[in-house]
């Protein structure tokens, strides 16, 4: 098996156990009262699945978007940490620092030190789309 084989096995992995979460997003998100445009975009741009149910949490609750969006970044921050800390490890600039977890977990295991961009796009890419369409079924299930 080819390194690039090897890392598309693990991100789709990754890809598939992280849509078990987006299925409970989606529902959770919509239960809040979100739209379904509203809950794919969170899907899109808010790439934590703990900053994803904070949000919906506080608002599901009657707290207001600023409190959720609150709550939301103070877990999301984690990853900066994260980032900045494995940046020197994995010899990363730029961009590429502002990751979400699962992908320098797959660059790791590929065994790439200095990483090139190979890791992170046919890594990333699944878990961005498996993430918005197992999101939008679970906003779509039969209720």
């Amino acid at each position: 098996m080819t390194d690039r084989q090897a890392i598309m096995r693990d991100a789709l992995g990754i890809a598939l156990a992280s849509g078990a979460y987006a299925i409970s997003f989606g529902a959770i998100s919509t239960a809040a009262g979100l739209s379904i445009a509203q809950t794919c975009v969170l899907s899109l741009v808010m790439f934590t699945g703990a900053s994803q149910f904070a949000l919906v949490g506080v608002i599901g609750t009657g707290g207001g978007v600023w409190a959720g969006a609150a709550a939301a970044a103070l877990l999301g921050s984690r990853n900066a940490l994260y980032g900045l800390r494995l940046s020197s490890v994995l010899a990363v600039r730029g961009w590429r620092k502002f990751i979400a977890p699962q992908l320098v977990a797959i660059a790791i295991a590929s065994g790439a030190v200095a990483i090139t961009i190979l890791p992170f796009v046919p890594a990333g890419v699944p878990l961005m789309i498996v993430a918005l369409l197992v999101s939008l079924f679970g906003v779509l299930r039969p209720r």
